[in-house]
């Protein structure tokens, strides 16, 4: 990918063409990372990416999503996200898009565990300026 004018096109056309929707996106210089929600036609994306590029795919993963206002906006709220999940591995990070989302993917199995430690984490002491 590094350098390749046109790659995230050509991505994305395969997706279009097997009218499957991506979720989730994260990028790299030299790679890509993204999440679908019905992996139906996956098989047939797959051989039309593998002409040019080197594709993998792991299952059994899930979204974990903190949602608030100005989320991005505001310091250190990925710190403590990031810090709560130190349970857990984080397999893919989503963020920059949004104002409002946090997104990460991890483990189907971890998703119980990363979820009660978030939650922990924002949510055991009331917020005055919400719950007054």
């Amino acid at each position: 990918m590094l350098g390749a004018h046109g790659f995230l096109r050509r991505i994305f056309e395969a997706f279009d063409r097997y009218e499957t929707s991506v979720d989730m996106l994260a990028t790299s210089e030299v790679s890509v990372s993204l999440t679908v929600d019905n992996d139906t036609r996956l098989p047939e994306i797959c051989a039309e990416l593998e002409p040019f590029t080197e594709v993998s795919i792991e299952k059994d993963r899930a979204i974990l999503c903190a949602v608030g206002d100005r989320i991005r906006e505001t310091p250190g709220v990925a710190a403590r996200v990031l810090g709560a999940l130190k349970c857990v591995n984080v397999l893919m990070i989503s963020q920059g898009a949004s104002l409002l989302n946090l997104g990460l993917v991890i483990a189907s199995e971890d998703l119980p565990k990363a979820a009660a430690a978030v939650h922990r984490e924002f949510f055991t002491e009331r917020d005055p300026a919400v719950f007054g």
